[in-house]
C-alpha cells in the first residue's frame, strides 16, 4: 500500500494532490472506517504457534467474541484450510455462525449453554463445556445426545466442578445423554512470572492432573486435556495437554506487556484506519473537543478523523497518550474522543488534506501503533480492544 503504508479503500476521495488506488478487495461504497485483517499475518501466526506446541499437542483456536473483532467465519475458514481442526466460542450462537464457515472440526462452546439450546448444539455438532453438575443435570434432561468436555475449577473459581469433588465429576460420565469427550481447566496467572504466581500456576496443574488421574483409576476415560491459553502456552512450554486454547496470541498481539518465557515470532493481524474529514487551524487559548479538557498554548493544525468510540475507540485513552499515525508520523490525540470522531493534532505533520488516512492501530511506512499501546493508554488489555471494536467498522480481508 502507498500513502505511507495506508490507503482508503475504494470511493474514498483522497487528498488533495494524491492518486488513488483500489482496496485489494473493492468495497461497493466509502468507508469512513475500516479494520484491516491480514490473513497472511493470520496464517504465519497459527503456523508459528502449532510450531512451539508440543508433539501430540493440538492447536484450539478461539474464535470467540467474532474472533477477537478479526471476523469468526472468516478466521475459522482459513485456518481450517490450513488444517486447523479444532475451534472454540463463547456460546452456541457462536458456534451455529462458525459450523456454517466450517462443515467439519471440532467446536467446543466454552460458556454456559442453558438447556433450551441443547437440541441447537446437537444439530450443528457442537462439544459443550459441562460447567458444574446442576448444569450437567440440565443438559441431560434435555434428551438429546451431546458431546461435553467437563470443566474442573482448580483455583480460577469462575467456572467447573470442584477439582476435589471427584464424584460428581465421575458423575457426568454417567449421565445417559451426555457423552464426555474432554476435561478441561483454565489457569487464573499463566500470564506472570512472579515466583507466587508461578507457583499458583503449578498447584492448578497439579490438583488437575490428580483429578484426571483419580477418574482413570476409577477407570473413566478423560478423553482430550486442556488447560493452557496463549500464556499458558508461552510460559509452561513443558506442561503437555492434548490442546492448547490460543486465542489473542492467534491474532498477534499480547493482552499487554508482560514478559514471556517463549518469545514467538508473532505478527499483528488488525489494524484499523480511519478516514480524515476536515483540517483546521485554531489558535492559543481555543479549547477543543467536549468538556474544554484540551486548550492550545500555540497555533495548532486539527484534523478531525471519522471514528470514534462507538466504533470502539475507547473514551477512557482521551488525554492519556493515545496518538493515530497520519503520513507516517504519529499524531497526539486531542481533547475528548466523541461517539463517531476523533481530533489528531497534525501541527508538524505536513500536509495533511481531507481524504487522506489517519492510522489507530497499525503500521503507516516506518511507524507503527501496537494495540498493546492503545490498551496501555486506554487503562485496560489488548482483548478488550479489539473485541469492543464496533460492528459498523468493515472488516477489509487482505
Amino acid at each position: 500500500m502507498s500513502m505511507g503504508g495506508s490507503l482508503p479503500p475504494a470511493g474514498v476521495v483522497p487528498g488533495k494532490g494524491r492518486c488513488m488506488k483500489e482496496s485489494i478487495n473493492k468495497p461497493q461504497e466509502a468507508l469512513r472506517a475500516w479494520a484491516e485483517v491480514d490473513l497472511s499475518a493470520l496464517r504465519h501466526n497459527a503456523a508459528e504457534l502449532r510450531s512451539i506446541l508440543p508433539n501430540g499437542c493440538k492447536l484450539m483456536a478461539i474464535v470467540k467474541s467474532d474472533a477477537y473483532g478479526h471476523g469468526a467465519e472468516k478466521v475459522a475458514s482459513i485456518l481450517r484450510n490450513d488444517g486447523v481442526d479444532s475451534f472454540a466460542v463463547a456460546t452456541a450462537e457462536e458456534g451455529v455462525k462458525v459450523r456454517e464457515a466450517i462443515p467439519d472440526g471440532e467446536i467446543l462452546v466454552l460458556g454456559y449453554t442453558p438447556s433450551v439450546h441443547a437440541k441447537l448444539a446437537c444439530d450443528y455438532d457442537l462439544t459443550q463445556l459441562v460447567v458444574d453438575g446442576a448444569h450437567a443435570d440440565e443438559l441431560d434432561a434435555a434428551d438429546v445426545k451431546l458431546k461435553v468436555h467437563i470443566a474442573i475449577d482448580t483455583g480460577m473459581h469462575r467456572f467447573g466442578i470442584d477439582v476435589s469433588d471427584i464424584e460428581t465429576i465421575a458423575g457426568v460420565f454417567e449421565r445417559k445423554n451426555l457423552v464426555v469427550e474432554g476435561v478441561a481447566t483454565h489457569f487464573a496467572v499463566s500470564d506472570s512470572l512472579r515466583p507466587d504466581d508461578v507457583e499458583f500456576t503449578s498447584k492448578q496443574a497439579s490438583r488437575f492432573f490428580d483429578a484426571v488421574d483419580a477418574l482413570k483409576i476409577k477407570g473413566l476415560d478423560p478423553g482430550k486435556l486442556h488447560a493452557q491459553a496463549s500464556y499458558g502456552v508461552f510460559n509452561y512450554p513443558a506442561l503437555h495437554c492434548d490442546y492448547a486454547r490460543v486465542g489473542i496470541g492467534l491474532y498477534g498481539v499480547m493482552s499487554y506487556g508482560s514478559d514471556t518465557v517463549l518469545k514467538p515470532e508473532l505478527r499483528p493481524v488488525l489494524s484499523l484506519r480511519a478516514v480524515i474529514a476536515q483540517v483546521r487551524s485554531i489558535g492559543a487559548g481555543e479549547s477543543v473537543s467536549y468538556g474544554r479538557t484540551f486548550t492550545a498554548v500555540k497555533p495548532m493544525k486539527l484534523a478531525t478523523v471519522c471514528i470514534g468510540y462507538a466504533d470502539g475507540v475507547p473514551r477512557s485513552m482521551s488525554g492519556n497518550g493515545g496518538m493515530c499515525i497520519v503520513h507516517g508520523k504519529k499524531a497526539p490525540i486531542t481533547g475528548r474522543i466523541c461517539m463517531d470522531l476523533l481530533m489528531v493534532d497534525v501541527t508538524d505533520v505536513p500536509d495533511v488534506y481531507p481524504g487522506d488516512v489517519a492510522t489507530v492501530i497499525g503500521r503507516d511506512g516506518g511507524v507503527e501503533i501496537r494495540c498493546e499501546e492503545v490498551a496501555a493508554a486506554s487503562g485496560t488489555i489488548t482483548n478488550e480492544i479489539l473485541c469492543r471494536l464496533g460492528s459498523r467498522v468493515p472488516r477489509v480481508y487482505v
